[in-house]
């Protein structure tokens, strides 16, 4: 038995980056700001960094270094790129027997345009064979493990229904980390299955989309259960989480980000990991905070991931508070 399977995409990841890049604020763009070049231009690129990404990968590399018996189940296509994803979990001492290599398939793949003084990114996404996600694609016989970290499927929630259903039939746990796709169901779709999610996480744009509310304690009451532990990060301010009514606050270390991605599979997996020990809210948004700052301090998902569990000392430096 596995002590975690993770669930959802496996890419190539391409990191571009150059001060070139020039942010321009306008409501033009939906986030408010722009990331962008002269038209016709030839832009110089100071370092570009070949590596692998996807939530279920980075997440399953964080569960391996902490010591957990880990797998992975994605897709990737027959090519190099779905090589280098399973060389790279296979490096980590992840189980690959659950990837699905798909015949005559393209393998996911972003090229991340990274900002050199902020760390700041845009992510150009091409999602291969990662887009058709099915339930088919689980060899469900071989799927047996104490908890189930699901991630992006690609919009695909009856995967996510199945997977929920099969982690209670064996008496597991389930952490769920939907992507976009499953979050643009809205809140009616997602809603009915969280009774049944141990651990759900989204950031805070995500949960006021979901939600329709603003403040942190009103999309609690919209997303907490009985029995759910649920999380929002709200990026270089911090993050919170719930249980049973209280609702804790974890900061950051306001150490300069290299490249913010991976913070949030980072963040996700490494409270799931801390958690899955003590079941100790607080301790655990500690832990994720630590992992989280490590991976923004390096290029890639992966390379800044934590190699061992962080020290009492280190943990202690991270302010987590009570709100409620």
């Amino acid at each position: 038995m596995h002590d975690v399977i993770t669930i959802g995409s496996g890419t190539r990841d391409v990191f571009l980056i150059s001060d070139q890049f020039q942010m321009i604020r306008s409501a033009k763009f939906a986030t408010g700001i722009g990331e962008c070049v002269s038209l016709g231009s030839k832009i110089e690129v100071e370092e570009i960094v070949h590596t692998t990404g996807g939530g279920a990968t980075n997440a399953a590399v964080t569960f391996a270094r902490l010591g957990f018996n880990a797998a992975t189940v994605c897709r990737v296509g027959d090519d190099s790129a779905g090589r280098d994803v399973i060389i790279d979990l296979q490096r980590e001492g992840i189980a690959t027997t659950l990837v699905r290599r798909v015949e005559d398939g393209e393998t996911g793949y972003s090229t991340l345009l990274t900002d050199a003084n902020t760390g700041e990114r845009s992510v150009l996404v091409y999602r291969g064979v990662s887009a058709t996600f099915a339930v088919s694609d689980i060899s469900w016989d071989e799927c047996d493990a104490r908890w189930y970290y699901v991630t992006s499927l690609g919009g695909n929630l009856s995967v996510a229904k199945r997977v929920i259903t099969f982690a209670k039939g064996c008496d597991a746990s389930v952490a769920w980390n939907p992507g976009s796709k499953e979050l643009k169901r809205g809140l009616g779709s997602i809603q009915e299955l969280l009774p049944e999610v141990d651990l759900f996480m989204v950031n805070r744009e995500e949960a006021i989309a979901l939600t329709g509310r603003g403040e942190i304690e009103g999309i609690f009451q919209r997303l907490l259960t009985a029995n759910n532990v649920v999380i929002v990060t709200d990026g270089e301010k911090g993050a919170y989480a719930g249980r049973g009514g209280k609702v804790w606050f974890a900061g950051t270390t306001g150490r300069k980000a290299v490249s913010r991605t991976g913070a949030g599979d980072a963040f996700g997996s490494a409270f799931v990991a801390s958690y899955m020990q003590k079941k100790d809210v607080p301790a655990a948004l500690a832990v994720a905070t630590l992992n989280a700052d490590s991976v923004i301090r390096a290029v890639g998902a992966k390379a800044g991931i934590l190699k061992s569990w962080p020290t009492a000392a280190q943990i202690k430096k991270i302010a987590v508070r009570k709100l409620s």
